[in-house]
């Protein structure tokens, strides 16, 4: 097997091991980590279909993960799908009429976070034994909502390791924020900011470039890592759900052997919809990405036109996980298209940060004929979880209604007949306003804990646990800052000076 080393797409020519790439979460000179190459892999799936999600998991991240053994690997995967999820298929992919569901929300918070932050940790303390670190690790983490409370479930009361999380005090739903702020752990921090997702993500990359702050860490023993998707090792577990999702499509013959489908994801950040790209880069017989965009279609528009420009209004929507204007992950792709050209990397990155706005090159642009972008309004979002639900009495939340839409278009567009893997990346109980208004204005006078109940009556089923009686929890965390305050508050809550 190919040993596979890890190199920043801003251009530091220093080839690191995938332990390595994980702890630091972020490269030195700011840049994002990315596989020195991709494997390829063959396609048996006849062997592959007999598989179940730990052993697909093992088949993928075992190629880009190659300095972890496979006893470490293994014991990392079999303790991160376990029984924290509700069902032994961990992503189930469900058939609702004539299109199919990847069910990301089986894990403890309801939402696809679940489904990498869950090995991330074990990922992280295994390499930290590798590397014989004799430091503390620090994760910092910002949220659009779902990435905290993963990422707060997943490193909670874990030796070693440190968690401080950032949400936009006004920017998650009522579920997101209780979910974080009634969080117990020995180890862990959350703090709302005074500011929007951008800002909190945006503040976290600043706190990982300054090298005054990393002084100060060395000083007293601690490191900073991210378990947000720019980190390596957050992002390849996501490929595994891909290729699941394939291998059941093939399973309950839905597909051929070696034929295309379509893949359509919401996203804001773009790391779940480049997991989906590494998959296809890697043999799997993928055709289209489809970028679904909610109202702040900042992706949509760069697809369509080439220029990515943030300057833009703000706009909080029904699906506040996706409210971004600065998509991280994005890097990583124009990495990949401008065929490792990190000075064009930085000259682009560098227009992001001091004028918000940049353009690639018509060479670049060319090379986007695998995605396909639109964008679904707040009108289009509401109405498709009422037509879904309305012929097949299946809900989805208001992400997954953004990809519906999306899909919808692009057949409608391309006549494109091929199967569609649509990625539902969050249980409709973690946004119960807006998707039971959708479905009828007489809830419209009712809070989000009084829906959690009346949405269990309408499927007949019992509220999630991890959600049940949230409301009811001690509100524990009750830090709130400043968006320019971000690096003192991490020093008053690790009380270091």
């Amino acid at each position: 097997m190919n040993r596979i080393y890890y190199k920043s797409t801003r251009g530091n020519e220093k080839k690191v091991q995938s332990s390595e790439a994980i702890l630091q979460g972020i490269a030195e000179d700011g840049g994002l980590f990315v596989p020195c190459e991709t494997p390829k892999v063959e396609i048996d799936l006849n062997k592959l279909s007999k598989m179940n999600y730990k052993e697909v998991a093992y088949f993928v991240m075992s190629k880009f993960f190659t300095d972890f053994t496979e006893d470490e690997l293994k014991s990392c995967i079999n303790r991160a799908y376990d029984s924290k999820f509700d069902t032994e298929e961990i992503a189930p992919l469900t058939k609702v009429n004539d299109e199919f569901f990847l069910e990301l929300y089986h894990g403890p918070t309801l939402a696809f976070k679940d489904m990498a932050l869950s090995i991330l940790p074990h990922l992280m303390t295994t390499s930290a034994k590798k590397l014989n670190l004799n430091k503390e690790i620090v994760i910092l983490t910002a949220t659009s909502g779902d990435t905290g409370k993963a990422a707060l479930e997943g490193f909670t009361n874990i030796d070693g390791i440190k968690i401080v999380v950032f949400f936009p005090e006004q920017g998650v739903s009522q579920v997101q924020k209780y979910q974080m702020v009634t969080h117990k752990g020995n180890n862990t921090y959350v703090v709302a900011i005074k500011g929007n997702f951008d800002d909190a993500q945006s503040g976290v990359k600043e706190i990982f470039a300054d090298n005054e702050f990393k002084e100060i860490l060395e000083k007293n023993q601690y490191m900073f890592s991210s378990a947000n998707s720019i980190n390596i090792g957050r992002l390849i577990p996501q490929i595994v759900y891909y290729f699941y999702a394939y291998i059941n499509l093939y399973k309950n013959n839905e597909i051929k052997e070696k034929e295309d489908i379509n893949v359509v994801v919401p996203t804001g950040n773009f790391g779940n919809i480049l997991a989906a790209y590494y998959a296809k880069q890697m043999g799997l017989p993928i055709n289209k990405l489809l970028c679904a965009s909610n109202d702040n279609k900042v992706l949509h528009d760069f697809i369509d036109t080439g220029i990515y420009d943030k300057n833009r209004e703000f706009i909080t929507t029904i699906s506040p996980s996706m409210d971004i204007l600065i998509s991280s992950n994005l890097e990583r792709l124009l990495y990949s298209l401008s065929r490792g050209n990190s000075l064009e990397i930085n000259k682009l990155m560098k227009e992001l940060k001091q004028n918000g706005k940049y353009k690639i090159e018509e060479d670049m642009k060319k090379s986007f004929q695998d995605f396909y972008g639109n964008h679904a309004s707040e009108k289009e979002t509401k109405d498709a979880i009422r037509k879904v639900y309305e012929e097949s009495k299946y809900l989805i939340d208001t992400h997954t209604a953004v990809a519906y839409v999306v899909n919808e278009k692009y057949k409608k567009q391309q006549k494109d007949l091929r199967k569609t893997v649509i990625v539902s990346t969050a249980s409709p109980y973690k946004f119960t306003n807006s998707v039971m208004n959708s479905i009828d204005d007489c809830y419209s006078d009712l809070d989000d804990f009084t829906l959690l109940e009346k949405m269990s009556e309408l499927l007949n089923e019992e509220i999630p646990k991890n959600i049940k009686d949230l409301n009811k929890r001690e509100v524990i965390h009750t830090v709130i800052c400043e968006k320019n305050e971000m690096d003192n508050c991490i020093k008053k809550l690790l009380e270091i000076k």
